[in-house]
């Protein structure tokens, strides 16, 4: 069942009927009891009041006359007005001590002998159950007995449960039409923020800022909201990367075509492996500025959400240059690491601290000549810990120790993209930290990374 409001209705009248039917049950033998009780002891006072008349002094010689009178008058029980027809359901019998029938009622059952045990027995006879009381005279030694039949207290129980059952079906469907409005009425501000969100623009990422908001729905709205936020952010995420491969790819493909243009056209071998030569190296720069964009991609994510944990720096640092050092010692550098004293555990995301440490090495090594070393230094003092990276290239201008840590600002290098230390820069924030640059007295650069112990 799809419907909110179908289910709920369903749930509670379910409810209600269930409940109805325990009351319906719980009165229907409740009044069997009580009416028993009330019936029993009705007999008992019809019995009593035939044992005060069968005490009146008569003359023997009358007392036949007065029996006679007695029976001719109850034979009409149930026939005439006024008068009740249950009387003709109601029966009394006496006998004297010799077992003789003195008085009978009209609708008495045919006993012929009075029941064995004095009070209350239940006895079938023919297509009905009686219920009788038999009372003992001790005074004349009269036997009374006083019953009724079971279709009397039947008839009064059936009306009882009729007279409470029907109001409640009908009170029940009438509730059900209540209850089906008033549901909608109550579920209209849910109704209200399916069509606001149904009425928005497909482009709209704005928050919802429904109002009245009743307090049920302000965790779903709040939800929403970060819902659209973080798809908001995702595709922005997607823009600035459009926009940043676009911006960087367009000239390298440009130039890479001019080269392969050239070589096509080349009227000599010499010729020929000069512009194939330009066109490896713009190869390998467009293959870095991709794999840049990728990187910067693929840490934004992280970085919205870093998995801190505490994490030995010095053994991470150790790994990523492990990784670094073929390729370093490729490009014609050495690759050298010192270690001071003391304690280079910190709470980080050891991913992202790994690509900032790539980053510098790999900007160093671009930077420094043929034969040149790159020299990581790491230390750590109080809450801070300090990772170093070193180079013996030209150094950068103090104009431009700020701007190379905007995005795509290469200080014109041929082989970087720009994006290097903008990462890092992003990577030092995220963590608490900060990214310095310092010209060294006798020529290079050195790139302070500080992290705070505790994230």
């Amino acid at each position: 069942m799809s419907s909110i409001r179908r289910r709920t209705l369903v749930l509670v009248l379910g409810l209600m009927l269930l409940g109805t039917l325990l009351v319906t049950l719980f009165n229907y033998f409740d009044s069997a009891h009580e009416i028993e009780e009330v019936y029993d002891a009705q007999l008992a006072h019809t019995a009593r009041m035939l044992q005060g008349v069968m005490r009146v002094p008569v003359q023997d010689s009358e007392r036949d006359s007065l029996y006679a009178a007695f029976n001719a008058a109850l034979e009409h029980a149930g026939q005439r007005m006024p008068g009740h027809p249950y009387e003709s359901k109601l029966a009394f019998q006496v006998w004297s001590p010799a077992g003789e029938v003195l008085v009978r009622s009209a609708a008495a059952p045919p006993l012929d002998t009075p029941p064995v045990a004095e009070g209350y027995s239940t006895f079938d006879l023919g297509r009905h159950q009686w219920r009788g009381f038999l009372l003992k005279d001790p005074l004349r030694g009269l036997l009374i007995w006083t019953g009724e039949r079971d279709d009397v207290r039947q008839e009064l129980i059936d009306s009882i449960v009729r007279h409470t059952l029907y109001p409640n079906l009908l009170g029940s469907l009438v509730l059900a039409a209540l209850l089906w409005w008033a549901i909608g009425w109550g579920l209209a501000p849910l109704r209200n923020m399916a069509e606001v969100i149904r009425g928005r623009h497909a482009d709209s990422l704005e928050p919802l800022q429904l109002d009245p908001l009743p307090s049920e729905l302000a965790p779903m709205q709040a939800a929403l909201n970060r819902l659209l936020a973080q798809i908001d952010l995702v595709l922005e995420r997607e823009r600035r990367f459009i926009a940043d491969a676009a911006h960087e790819l367009r000239t390298p493909l440009a130039v890479l075509k001019v080269h392969a243009q050239n070589a096509t056209q080349a009227q000599d071998d010499d010729e020929r492996r000069q512009s194939l030569h330009y066109l490896i190296g713009g190869i390998d720069r467009a293959t870095r500025v991709v794999n840049q964009l990728l990187t910067m991609a693929r840490i934004e994510p992280m970085l919205g959400k870093p998995e801190r944990a505490q994490v030995d720096l010095q053994a991470l640092v150790r790994e990523t240059l492990a990784e670094l050092t073929p390729w370093v010692l490729r490009q014609g550098l050495e690759l050298s690491l010192e270690v001071g004293e003391g304690d280079f555990h910190l709470a980080a995301d050891a991913a992202t601290v790994g690509i900032a440490l790539q980053n510098l090495v790999a900007n160093a090594v671009n930077f420094s000549p043929a034969g040149g070393r790159v020299r990581v230094v790491l230390s750590g003092e109080g809450e801070r810990v300090a990772l170093q990276v070193e180079d013996q290239g030209p150094g950068i201008a103090e104009e431009d120790l700020q701007r190379v840590f905007e995005r795509f600002h290469s200080r014109n290098n041929h082989q970087g993209a720009g994006l290097g230390l903008a990462i890092v820069r992003r990577i030092a924030e995220q963590h608490g930290g900060a990214i310095r640059l310092s010209n060294l007295a006798a020529g290079g650069l050195r790139a302070t990374l500080e992290l705070p112990r505790r994230g």
